[in-house]
Parts: C-alpha cells; sequence; structure tokens
C-alpha cells in the first residue's frame, strides 16, 4: 500500500491562507464599523444637550410680557410699527452699556443675547456640568415681516423669538428653536 494514495481528511496550506484571509476582512471591517459608531454615537447626546439649551433659553424669553412695562403703559396703541425697534416700546435693560440679562423684563431685551463662552441661567451662573462651555447660544428676537395667524409684527402684534445653539466641537451642529409672542 502507497502512503500518497491514502488521502486524509484536512485542510492544505491554500485553504488556511484563504480562511485567514476571509477573517482578516471580516474583522478589519467589524473594527471599522465599531469605530465609526462609537464616533458618531456622542452626536445625539451632544444635539439633545443643545436643544435642552434652547429650549430653556426660549422659554425664559416667551415668558416676559410683550412690551417693555418701564415705557409704554398701552402697548397696543404705542407699538404700532415695530415692538423691539420702537424707543416707545421696548429699550434695552443694561448695567455699564452691557446687557443685564437679570433685569430684563420684555421679550426685546433677549435679543441682545449672544452667550459665546457657554449657556448661562438668567443670573449669569454658568451652567454645569463644564463640558456644556463649547456650546454657544444667540439669541434673535425678529419683529418685522412676521405673520402668524393674521398677526403681523409690522403693527405690531407679534415677534418671533430664535434661538440658535452651536457648539465648537462639532462644526455641523446647528439647533435652532423658534417661538411667538403676541401682544395681548
Amino acid at each position: 500500500m502507497n502512503a500518497r494514495s491514502t488521502k486524509q481528511p484536512g485542510f492544505t496550506l491554500i485553504d488556511l491562507v484563504i480562511a485567514i484571509a476571509v477573517l482578516a476582512i471580516g474583522a478589519s471591517a467589524f473594527l471599522i464599523l465599531m469605530n465609526y459608531s462609537t464616533r458618531n454615537s456622542i452626536d445625539p447626546m451632544m444635539r439633545e444637550q443643545a436643544q435642552a439649551i434652547a429650549r430653556s433659553y426660549l422659554e425664559e424669553a416667551l415668558l416676559n410680557p410683550f412690551c417693555d412695562p418701564d415705557i409704554s403703559t398701552d402697548c397696543a396703541a404705542t407699538c404700532t410699527v415695530s415692538p423691539c425697534g420702537s424707543p416707545s416700546c421696548s429699550s434695552l435693560e443694561t448695567s455699564g452699556g452691557l446687557p443685564d440679562r437679570p433685569n430684563f423684563d420684555d421679550i426685546c431685551d433677549y435679543d441682545s443675547i449672544n452667550d459665546t463662552s457657554g449657556p448661562v441661567d438668567r443670573d449669569g451662573t454658568p451652567l454645569s456640568p463644564a463640558i456644556l462651555g463649547a456650546y454657544n447660544v444667540k439669541v434673535n428676537v425678529v419683529d418685522t415681516g412676521v405673520t402668524l395667524n393674521g398677526l403681523n409684527s409690522n403693527n405690531g402684534q407679534v415677534v418671533r423669538v430664535d434661538v440658535i445653539v452651536t457648539n465648537d466641537n462639532l462644526s455641523d451642529l446647528n439647533v435652532t428653536v423658534s417661538g411667538y409672542k403676541a401682544n395681548y
């Protein structure tokens, strides 16, 4: 009996090299997928944080009166053109020439907010945790060209508040939340 004529079950060297190559390609594809998903899993959390910050600023602004109580006694009759642009309707609450947020007493005062060093509460205290310092908050109160269900900002009836939140670490993160305040 010849030793060459008996076939033994097993793998040849070529089978082994092909199996290792297929496993290596599969493992590297899996590792690339894991790296991509881990790197991008932080984005939804940061987007949710940005939305929460924006909603907080918007709620604070909308809770204030439409017209400045220090200036206008009859807001509906006085503010017939531009609630935020007319000196007879609103004045910016400042302290030493800078916006003084704790004294903001009407919606138009919020048009000056541009917190580029992180979100702060109404008293100016930075929100914690410290990682929130990478967020930038800008508030725009639009009082011209806004319409809402027949109300017109050009008649002093409505304004739109836009809160824009960005993040220094994510260039594509740009969250905008808007709300309306009517003169009633």
